[in-house]
């Protein structure tokens, strides 16, 4: 089963519309929550007036930042510093507001929208503040002799490069439904996704709660991308009401809502160096950048700066390096990670120091790029740096056999030619390529139990999470695998807290390197217990017996065997195994990106005539899924780097509250996109050799796609500032004139 391109099995359900997501589930005797907002981006609170709101038909209580003072800011789920834990967020604000959309009064009411017109008579009295900026904390990285570098470098280049503001903006907005279970005492929350033992854990430990007590009901999810690993003031909120009117409590956010108060992403400005040999080789980079954290630090902590700091040398063997990561506070909605956070950034500040490289030493930048990478007999390379607790050893890689592998795809000289032509005729196309290494499988456990049922059906629970990756598809070829069974007789359940202990979840691309080895080792397990059982039951020694198809039988004798079904039946109808999967180290996928653009000197549009991703992840469970990740990956990328951006005004105002303000790559401008799957450096690191998935399609995006715009313009080195959006490329024409 693995390496088949089997259909999914969560797709049934989505496509017949059963698929149940957080605003379908509903109990008796539930109601509904509204958050008032700030309306104001930096200010102290005067007054909150709740009386009209209370006297309002349909009510069922408004409360305020007074109202749960007794509750704690949330704190940090990974990189927290004592440095940061000043600026954790309240769940609700009591003297201050620090963005437009932070919340300031809950409205609970027996009807939706009752809830939301009793919310608007909450009178807000803010007096403003000017905005600020803090710098919370330095990060710095170094390795190497970086100066020393620089004094014996033949040329030295510098360069100021930004990556504007944006987000995931799933299809499904946010969402949670609190419910009180009157028989176990418990509270449930339906909704909890992506990491849901934590979402439980926290919540408990901040409402004083006893541990276990919160348990996390998973439902259908319309897309993750980062967004949903955060514990929101919302989620904290909804629980609380729900314990104190000992009722269900359910909130479902509106779009608005979600483009002001759902995180944000990105937002960086490096200031980088570097120092050139003659013949092309970057011998040492000093980077400095500035990371707006926004108003609060969430509970990724310094996460996102700590992983652009990591990751930024990519594939290349850089002698030296040095990062100084600045996190500063705004007045701007919180940040936090999306889809390849810190990685989409570093990707490209590093493509673009690899091509002004070139330029400045008279080289084309795919021979750069050739120079500098790190040899395959260098794996596993250490890269003297750490992030996510762990120290960045590239596990394995053949860096430059993607590329040529992408160079040979392309036909690359050839297309480099006919495009040239193109341009001399008035066209202005152009060819960027942008080369990357990702980070994957996140540790430090995964835990699996495996259970064979009467009827031979297989049952896998997991502490892992689904935000649409195909999870129950992945495990259930892996165990079918090993099990040398049907994968559509594997049933996988996760995001169930209540069905096993502990769990991480699914984030940083962890899940088929993390959940899918422990369950290989948990269906190696189940196949042990079977074994000892039927050693018994069948009167032979263990070592004469043997598993074939579902089934343990004698060698040498096809007639005395029993099925899995059999021994669990004769062991009570159950049979059943547990493994857990430990590491202390990330695997390091990587690839390239090739793209094609047209751009119309009119209008400022880029359009995309070919995109091609080469990625290598060790090992493909499912390459059709693969293929798809990476697709949707790369119409995320692409509109980062020409389309999205969350902008505000000198007041701190959102300038983008509505799909109106917010552009995203519709069908129209997302391009069929060419995926070239590798599995030529399987992970030494864990017994499947597979590396994550989830990140590769967005990494280069933006790098790519500015050398792409550069070449059809004619301007090497003018794309400094991404997203390059219509109006900012017909400027940048125009100064070209």
């Amino acid at each position: 089963m693995i390496g088949e391109s089997v259909r999914r099995l969560e797709d049934d359900p989505l496509l017949r519309g059963r698929a149940r997501f957080v605003a379908d589930v509903s109990f008796p005797n539930e109601v509904f929550l509204r958050v008032v907002r700030s309306e104001i981006a930096s200010g102290s609170i005067v007054d909150i007036d709740v009386s009209e709101a209370l006297q309002a038909a349909g009510v069922v209580g408004v409360w305020t930042g007074e109202d749960l003072a007794a509750v704690p800011p949330i704190d940090f789920r990974q990189i927290g510093y004592d440095e940061l834990l000043p600026y954790r967020q309240p769940v609700l604000a009591r003297e201050s507001v620090r963005y437009v959309g932070e919340p300031v009064a809950i409205v609970v009411a027996e009807d939706a929208y009752v809830a939301e017109d009793i919310a608007e008579m909450v009178v807000v009295d803010i007096e403003p503040l000017e905005n600020e900026s803090v710098e919370a904390m330095v990060l710095e990285s170094e390795y190497g002799s970086v100066d020393q570098a620089f004094y014996e470098a033949h040329r030295v280049l510098e360069l100021e490069l930004t990556v504007g503001r944006h987000s995931g903006i799933p299809m499904e907005t946010r969402g949670l439904l609190a419910r009180p279970d009157p028989e176990t005492g418990r509270l449930e929350l339906h909704g909890a996704s992506k990491v849901p033992h934590y979402t439980c854990s926290a919540i408990s430990a901040m409402l004083n709660l006893e541990p276990h007590s919160v348990v996390g009901r998973e439902c259908a999810v319309g897309g993750g991308f980062g967004i949903r690993g955060e514990l929101y003031p919302e989620d904290v909120l909804v629980a609380w009401a729900a314990l104190r009117l000992n009722r269900p409590v359910k909130w479902i956010e509106d779009r608005r809502e979600h483009l002001i108060a759902a995180n944000h992403s990105r937002d960086q400005r490096h200031r980088i160096r570097a120092a050139v040999s003659r013949d092309g080789l970057i011998t040492a980079v000093d980077d400095e950048f500035w990371y707006d954290q926004g108003a609060y630090v969430r509970t990724h902590g310094a996460t996102v700066p700590s992983l652009t700091a990591a990751m930024l040398p990519g594939p290349y063997a850089f002698p030296a390096y040095r990062s100084r990561g600045r996190i500063c506070l705004s007045n701007k909605t919180p940040a936090g990670t999306y889809r390849a956070p810190g990685r989409f950034e570093a990707t490209y500040v590093c493509e673009r120091v690899v091509e002004a490289a070139a330029r400045l030493v008279g080289l084309d930048p795919v021979s750069v790029r050739r120079r500098n990478l790190i040899p395959a007999d260098a794996m596993p390379f250490d890269r003297r740096l750490a992030v996510l607790g762990t120290s960045v050893v590239l596990d394995s890689g053949d860096y430059s056999r993607i590329l040529e592998r992408l160079v040979d795809h392309i036909d690359f000289e050839r297309l480099d030619r006919e495009l040239a032509q193109r341009r001399s005729q008035g066209e202005l196309v152009g060819l960027g390529i942008g080369m990357f290494v990702e980070k994957s499988g996140l540790g430090p456990f995964d835990d699996v139990q495996i259970s064979i049922r009467s009827d031979g059906s297989v049952e896998v629970v997991t502490g892992a999470a689904s935000v649409g990756q195909g999870i129950e598809t992945v495990i259930a070829q892996i165990c079918a695998d090993d099990l040398d069974m049907d994968y559509r007789n594997v049933e996988v359940v996760h995001g169930q807290t209540d069905r096993i202990s502990r769990g991480m979840g699914a984030f940083a691309s962890r899940v088929t390197v993390m959940t899918g080895s422990a369950a290989r080792l948990a269906a190696d397990a189940v196949k042990e217990a079977a074994l000892n059982l039927a050693s018994d039951l069948l009167e032979a020694n263990a070592e004469d017996l043997e598993y074939r198809a579902g089934a343990i039988g004698v060698r040498g004798q096809p007639d005395r065997s029993l099925t899995l079904a059999e021994i669990a039946a004769a062991n009570g109808g159950e049979l059943r195994a547990e493994a857990s999967f430990t590491t202390d180290h990330m695997t390091y996928p990587y690839g390239a990106h090739a793209v094609v653009v047209d751009v119309d000197p009119q209008t400022g549009a880029v359009d995309i005539e070919r995109y091609v991703v080469a990625y290598d992840v060790g090992r493909a469970i499912n390459p059709m899924l693969i293929e798809g990740q990476i697709q949707g990956g790369a119409a995320q990328g692409i509109g980062g780097a020409l389309l999205e951006e969350f902008l505000y005004d000198s007041a701190g105002q959102p300038l983008v509250t509505s799909f109106m303000d917010y552009l995203m790559p519709t069908a129209s401008e997302t391009p069929a996109v060419e995926v070239l799957l590798s599995e030529d450096a399987p992970s030494p690191l864990n017994p499947l050799g597979v590396k994550g998935a989830g990140e590769g399609g967005t990494n280069a995006c933006g790098a790519a796609l500015a050398s792409a715009i550069e070449q059809a313009i004619g301007r090497p080195g003018a794309v400094t500032d991404l997203p390059v959006t219509p109006s900012k490329l017909k400027a940048l024409m125009k100064s070209n004139h």
